[in-house]
């Protein structure tokens, strides 16, 4: 039975079938071999019941948000502050690609909207300056994966539904491994370019008045991270309604830049509807899959199979990541998550692992898999943008950040207040 999902499975993704496709065909191949209850017809009843989650209403929102944002000017405006303070730096504006990334994760829930965004204003500077295009295109691949690590995160959300744990936990538990993930990035960038200072390209200079005088440019994007997060940590607001927040507080600073019209808002909706309908749809797959995998007994045989392995704590931990690091090669982050997290989070929280520390590193693997090939999103989107040269390149930019994020895990695994502090702190 298992033998027959995984092959089943890897054929319809060897096809270049869509994501949310496969799994839908693939509940329907196991509920036709081995259900004894037509199980299948639940399908309706599961696409309502899966959409039909509160918290999901947070999700197109967030993307909403993230619409506003980009179509506002700020991102252009946030990355030239930036530059103005960080391009001193041995690497030079490799490290403000980095640092807008974070600043821009502040404001959208999502890896892929903060590749885009940042790097559609940071991608004529590489050869402008004489940037080594490689790495400068690996730090807009990786640092676009903070977009889900730093809250809010759409991920996160994701996670929260399916483990029934606390999202305003698991946004606290995210910010300082954020930040050191940041961090992690910009140390990559700053021994390459000691090691091979070509790298570096030009050295840009701003005046001090020039500096301070940009710090305007950052207020917005922190304006509106203190809206969105700190409405649901002062209690005024659940997850949902602080994402309905933001919305109204990116239409607000879209009017004030000048950039609010009738097809600007269209642009912005319509890019919303895509998305939300690209989510929606592999939510639902993945939920009819898992609903029809525990209907003929398959999430029972690999939870015991897991279990019947026999390993420790810690041995079950580096299996996890060497699971999610595989898979994550070859399956979109949003399923991957829907499709192993009902059958792993259970055996992870029987080892007596935190479910929100557990969270953070499942959203870290995550990320992981958006700069790892074939299918690292992040990759294609940088890789589109640039709209020249090998997809080759935007891989071989990205690969040593993967160490960065191999290093939190370690550090998360040593120090797990590094996600349960906040959390602990402010409960």
């Amino acid at each position: 039975m298992i033998s027959t999902a995984l092959i089943t499975l890897l054929i319809l993704m060897g096809l270049a079938i869509p994501v949310a496709a496969s799994m839908g065909v693939l509940g329907m191949v196991l509920a036709e071999l081995f259900a004894f209850l037509p199980v299948s017809k639940a399908a309706g009843e599961i696409a309502w019941s899966s959409s039909n989650e509160f918290l999901l209403v947070a999700l197109p929102m967030f993307i909403l948000l993230g619409e506003l944002l980009l179509r506002s000017g700020l991102a252009e405006r946030m990355y030239g502050a930036l530059a103005n303070w960080l391009s001193w730096l041995p690497g030079g504006l490799m490290h403000s690609n980095i640092a807008a990334c974070a600043l821009f994760a502040a404001t959208s829930g999502s890896s892929v909207a903060t590749a885009a965004t940042v790097g559609t204003v940071a991608l004529p500077q590489a050869r402008r300056f004489g940037y080594n295009e490689r790495l400068f295109l690996g730090t807009l691949a990786a640092g676009g994966t903070l977009g889900i690590l730093i809250p809010p995160s759409i991920n996160m959300i994701i996670y929260a539904v399916l483990t029934n744990t606390s999202v305003p936990k698991l946004y606290l538990a995210g910010i300082i491994p954020g930040l050191l993930l940041a961090l992690g990035f910009m140390l990559v960038v700053a021994i390459a370019c000691v090691w091979k200072p070509a790298y570096g390209g030009e050295r840009l200079r701003a005046s001090l008045a020039v500096c301070i005088s940009g710090l305007v440019h950052l207020v917005p994007p922190l304006g509106i991270f203190l809206v969105v997060v700190g409405s649901i940590y002062a209690g005024l607001a659940t997850p949902t309604e602080a994402a309905a927040l933001g919305v109204m507080a990116g239409i607000g600073l879209a009017w004030w830049t000048g950039a609010l019209s009738w097809s600007m808002l269209r642009t912005a909706l319509m890019g919303t509807m895509r998305s939300t309908g690209m989510i929606m749809l592999i939510i639902v797959a993945a939920y009819f899959l898992n609903f029809v995998m525990s209907s003929i007994g398959l999430t029972t045989r690999l939870t015991d199979a897991v279990q019947g392995l026999g390993l420790s704590k810690w041995e079950m931990f580096f299996a996890v990541i060497v699971f999610y690091v595989i898979l994550g090669c070859f399956m979109e982050t949003l399923s991957l998550m829907i499709t192993t997290i009902p059958v792993i989070a259970p055996v992870m929280a029987a080892m007596g692992f935190d479910m929100i520390w557990f969270g953070i590193v499942i959203i870290v693997l995550v990320e992981t898999a958006l700069i790892t090939p074939p299918v690292g999103l992040n990759l294609f989107v940088v890789h589109n943008l640039r709209e020249r040269g090998s997809m080759n390149d935007v891989i071989i930019g990205a690969a040593p950040f993967v160490l960065a994020l191999f290093a939190l895990l370690g550090l998360l695994a040593v120090f797990p207040g590094l996600a349960l502090w906040l959390p602990s702190a402010l409960s």
